[in-house]
């Protein structure tokens, strides 16, 4: 069946952006999955960042973010220039602020679209332009007692 690009389901949202937070607290993949929902959706496609034990060659102990205040008007504009960008139906980005453990949800990232296409290219464009511009700082603890400062 070929697709009918005027369909209004083959087109963005008029209001996509539906979750954009810094959290202090536990992150959840439920509450960003049912944000992204839509009947239009055909595809969703979600990121999930964790905490892992080790970089560049070194473990990690623990590690925190912290942000700038202006990080979560940050997330807002990325997931505006995204969605200018792609039929995006839906879309939500949430980040961890504070002392994480290894294995904890740092950001999770969600976005639907028409298609499965759409949805893995506006997923890798958020999460890869969130990590970039916004400014959240990680503060990483490595077992050999030193640490480093990581962020955008």
């Amino acid at each position: 069946m070929a697709v009918n690009e005027d369909h209004p389901g083959e087109q963005g949202a008029a209001e996509p952006v539906k979750l954009i937070g810094i959290r202090e607290t536990a992150l959840s993949l439920d509450e960003v999955f049912r944000a992204v929902g839509d009947d239009a959706a055909g595809g969703i496609a979600l990121f999930v960042g964790t905490v892992r034990n080790h970089d560049g060659g070194a473990d990690v102990d623990a590690l925190g973010y912290s942000c700038h205040p202006t990080a979560e008007a940050e997330m807002r504009r990325i997931a505006e220039k995204v969605v200018a960008d792609y039929p995006v139906r839906a879309l939500a980005a949430v980040h961890r602020v504070g002392n994480l453990k290894i294995g904890d949800l740092a950001v999770v990232v969600a976005v639907s679209c028409p298609h499965r296409g759409e949805a893995f290219e506006a997923c890798r464009k958020l999460i890869d332009d969130l990590k970039h511009e916004v400014p959240i700082w990680k503060h990483q603890m490595f077992s050999d007692g030193t640490e480093e400062w990581v962020g955008a």
